[in-house]
């Protein structure tokens, strides 16, 4: 079983930063994608950025050149640096590890995020 522990969220303002941090609970090596998704109440849950074991990411369309997704060499920690915040990333982000053709799908426990002035 593998754990997944959020953490850095807050408030911030329009414009503002934040760091997300999302600590594994052991070690996964490099076959397993870590990813950052986000949920505002009554939407469903979407990818924000992915990054593989190579550290190839992929960004969602409005996380594109405002958010950057990294991960550590083991594989036991993922992050996300947010920058130019808008009221619209407010939102539930949660942390996800995953095992491309297999069950394997962990979520951690999600973290708040508000962005307003």
């Amino acid at each position: 079983q593998v754990q997944l522990v959020e953490s850095g969220g807050g408030l911030v303002q329009p414009g503002g930063s934040l760091t997300l941090s999302c600590t594994v609970s052991r070690d996964i090596g490099s076959t397993y994608i870590l990813g950052w998704y986000r949920q505002v109440p009554g939407t469903q849950r979407t990818l924000v950025a992915q990054v593989t074991g190579a550290a190839i990411a992929d960004y969602a369309d409005f996380a594109k050149g405002r958010f950057t997704i990294s991960r550590s060499n083991a594989g036991n920690a993922a992050y996300l640096q947010m920058d130019s915040l808008k009221p619209e990333d407010t939102g539930v982000y949660y942390c996800n590890l995953r095992r491309p053709l297999t069950t394997i799908n962990y979520w951690g426990q999600g973290i708040q995020v508000n962005v307003s002035s």
